[in-house]
């Protein structure tokens, strides 16, 4: 597994500072990103990945520190989270392509967020960090490209959260991207992840040791962000494969119950990925994101009154669109219903549907079943 390694590119300044959704700016804002393969000359094989909720910049490769963020840095970061995807040979073969992944602007793994520190106070900004909308990541991780030089992508890629942001960047800048690869993902935050984002977000708030966003220095809300993953949990993964990675014993926990006494395996499971979580994510990063994808409506960000308007300067682009059929998290119908939106603008469109007992998370485990759809969007565009 070949070394990856994290890089720092400045997207603001006072000069120049970063405009947001929600009319608030930041100044002196970092992206955090990682590169594999070679950039051609003529700078035209670059494909840009958007990473789900709780990833990272690190998609690739074996990456042991980054500076700045070892708190969240565990063992568990280490190896890149599509790894068997990306590589020579590979269903983004870095031997004709250059790929890059950023942290999401408010991210915990170098990007400026919550846990980052204020230049002007020296501190975290803690509950100070604006509200991120996904446009706001798809912006910085435009400016990441001015910074590399990258004008025109050859394709942006991305799964669940990170097709939303794949779409909004193929619509938001349409002329620097011809190929779309959005997976598992819809065009706006549909009622079931609106409930169950919300339901996180409570989660995370009302632990008492949450203490508005400001817990930095002090005794941080484990217990509330555990339990917010574990409501999670449950639509990443197919009950069947929770059911087979549950360990055949009970393990009681040593705290957090007083008197319910755990039943059956996979409520040690459950609680296990809880905690486990919360040793690398950071709550109000949790948060941000949450917010970002609830809040998210393909429509609205883009400032455009109809689908026709949106699409009217894609007609160049070629869509891929992956759809899972044991998905719970983003419902096949929500791919259906983008790849009907499209082929009524006159969007060039593929649709596959994978079968996979896997679950949502079936994009990020299962190279196999896409990757001769992926290899060939990307080499062959129809």
């Amino acid at each position: 597994m070949e070394t990856a390694q994290t890089h720092f590119a400045s997207i603001s300044s006072e000069s120049d500072p970063l405009q947001l959704f929600s009319g608030d700016q930041l100044v002196a804002a970092e992206v955090a990103y990682e590169t594999y393969g070679a950039l051609n000359e003529a700078k035209d094989n670059a494909i840009l990945i958007f990473h789900a909720l709780s990833g990272s910049q690190h998609a690739a490769g074996r990456n042991e520190a980054v500076e700045g963020v070892e708190r969240y840095w565990t063992d568990e970061c280490h190896e890149g989270w599509w790894e068997n995807f990306i590589g020579p040979g590979k269903a983004l073969d870095t031997s004709q392509f250059y790929v890059i992944c950023a942290n999401y602007l408010g991210g915990c793994y170098g990007s400026t967020g919550p846990s980052s520190l204020d230049h002007e106070t020296g501190n975290p900004f803690g509950s100070r960090f604006p509200s991120i909308a996904i446009r706001d990541i798809v912006d910085s991780q435009a400016k990441l490209l001015n910074a590399l030089g990258i004008d025109c992508l050859h394709a942006v890629v991305g799964g669940s959260m990170g097709g939303m942001a794949c779409l909004s960047f193929a619509t938001r800048y349409p002329d620097r991207v011809n190929v779309v690869i959005p997976m598992a993902t819809s065009l706006y935050a549909t009622t079931l992840h609106r409930i169950h984002n919300f339901e996180q977000i409570y989660a995370v708030e009302s632990d008492p040791n949450f203490q508005g966003g400001d817990y930095y220095g002090g005794v941080f809300p484990d217990q509330g962000l555990a339990l917010a993953r574990m409501i999670a949990h449950k639509t990443y993964v197919s009950l069947s494969t929770m059911e087979d990675r549950a360990r055949n014993e009970i393990v009681q926990p040593s705290s957090g119950f007083k008197h319910y006494r755990f039943s059956h395996p996979i409520e040690s499971y459950l609680l296990h990925q809880g905690r486990k979580f919360v040793s690398r994510f950071d709550a109000n990063t949790y948060l941000r994101l949450c917010e970002a994808w609830l809040r998210f409506d393909l429509l609205k960000e883009a400032e455009s009154d109809s689908y026709q308007a949106l699409f009217s300067s894609c007609k160049h682009q070629k869509y891929m669109i992956f759809s899972v059929d044991s998905d719970v998290c983003f419902y096949p119908e929500d791919q259906v219903q983008m790849a009907r939106i499209l082929k009524q603008n006159d969007i060039r469109c593929r649709h596959i549907t994978i079968h996979s007992e896997k679950g949502h998370d079936a994009f990020l485990l299962e190279p196999e079943l896409l990757e001769p759809h992926l290899k060939h969007s990307l080499e062959n565009p129809w």
